[in-house]
């Protein structure tokens, strides 16, 4: 079994006892989003600690996306539920990169590809270099808009 599962459980129990209600629903929120990625497809399987990174990711990327819309539609007391939500899940991700470091990774992608001068069209090989590095360490649009500024696409 995964160490980040086993500390997700870990943490979800230890919450409970604190009696922390938004980190132990959003811990049991998640639990449930991994269980549930583990048993999609064909056939059941253990997540790696990679996947689970994935998965924890895409869990924060909804909750970064309904506070937003939540705050857009005025409702501050659930934009605020879903931002707690998302520091949550936050301590359990990779440390998030900076900006000057997304540039530094595009940058040097391109030159690995080849890519320079090429414009947009290489935009398909860059993001295949860069994804495996930013991986749940940085949000995929700032990274594409990132390629695409270098790029010289708008």
């Amino acid at each position: 079994m995964s160490a980040l599962k086993d500390r997700l459980r870990a943490d979800l129990t230890a919450s409970i006892k604190a009696r922390d209600e938004v980190r132990s629903s959003t811990l049991r929120m998640v639990l449930s989003a991994i269980t549930n990625a583990e048993v999609a497809g064909k056939t059941a399987r253990e997540l790696s600690d990679d996947d689970i990174i994935g998965v924890l990711s895409s869990e924060a990327k909804k909750r970064r996306e309904a506070a937003a819309a939540f705050t857009d539609g005025g409702r501050t007391a659930m934009a605020e539920k879903e931002t707690a939500e998302a520091a949550v899940i936050a301590d359990y991700l990779p440390a998030q990169l900076s900006e000057q470091e997304i540039a530094d990774i595009v940058t040097s992608a391109i030159a690995q590809v080849g890519a320079t001068g090429e414009g947009m069209r290489a935009m398909g090989k860059v993001m295949g270099m860069v994804q495996p590095q930013v991986k749940g360490r940085a949000d995929g649009a700032a990274v594409a808009a990132e390629v695409r500024r270098q790029l010289g696409g708008s």
